[in-house]
């Protein structure tokens, strides 16, 4: 999860109105996202798995996606996220993990790239094109979701937003599956808080490292500012 996530997270879980105003606001989502499906796939940001057993947070998004597939709503999962703060590759944890807990393999997608929350949905955005995918929706906790929301409306990416519902979770299972975790050791790891510093990941947690495509800059004053780190049209 990105610094600003976190930060954002800790201040709302101090104020329990805040939380409550949040949850509300993610539930009345979910009902307009639900209006729109299905959708070809649902983008599911990672986070930092230690090597022994699931975070609730991967417990929460890992077990929400599944309901989401198994309610007809997406027909296909992407997981995104490199690895990070620990050595293992956080799509492939989380997407390994949603295998056994029962959703087929061809309907499981990893985008490994993204360090920061803003490249979790943009690069798996570009993911879901390249594969043919038209209807795509953001499905993560209502922290996280409240955030992209602001990301996504700026640079105006059609993505839909199918956030988790606090009080529907409660009722689904959270029992965590055996999984082999080695196939995502990524090999030279170095953590990404030891090459770079404080304020460079903060620039990161808001997009400032994304390599856009031209055509997804609506407007001409992105294609401006991005010009040093977009891929222009003709050469796509």
């Amino acid at each position: 999860m990105a610094l600003k996530t976190i930060l954002f997270a800790l201040i709302l879980l101090a104020l329990p109105g805040c939380s409550k105003m949040l949850f509300k606001s993610s539930a009345k989502a979910f009902h307009e996202g639900i209006e729109e499906k299905p959708y070809d796939a649902v983008i599911v940001p990672g986070f930092p798995f230690d090597g022994s057993q699931w975070d609730r947070v991967h417990a929460m998004r890992i077990i929400w996606a599944r309901f989401l597939l198994e309610k007809g709503y997406t027909k296909n999962i992407i997981f995104s996220g490199s690895a990070v703060a620990t050595p293992y590759i956080e799509s492939r944890v989380m997407a390994y993990y949603a295998e056994a807990l029962g959703i087929p393999k061809e309907n499981l997608f990893t985008e490994e790239k993204a360090e920061h929350s803003t490249e979790n949905v943009y690069y798996s955005y570009r993911l879901a094109k390249e594969k043919g995918f038209s209807k795509i929706a953001l499905a993560t906790d209502p922290y996280q979701t409240s955030f992209m929301r602001k990301f996504m409306r700026k640079f105006e990416l059609p993505v839909s937003l199918l956030p988790i519902v606090i009080d529907t979770l409660r009722t689904l299972d959270h029992t965590e599956p055996e999984i082999d975790v080695a196939p995502a050791l990524k090999p030279g790891f170095e953590k990404l808080s030891d090459r770079e510093g404080f304020f460079k990941r903060f620039k990161g947690t808001i997009g400032k490292y994304i390599i856009w495509h031209e055509e997804d800059l609506r407007k001409k004053r992105y294609k401006r500012r991005f010009k040093n780190r977009m891929v222009p049209a003709d050469h796509e």
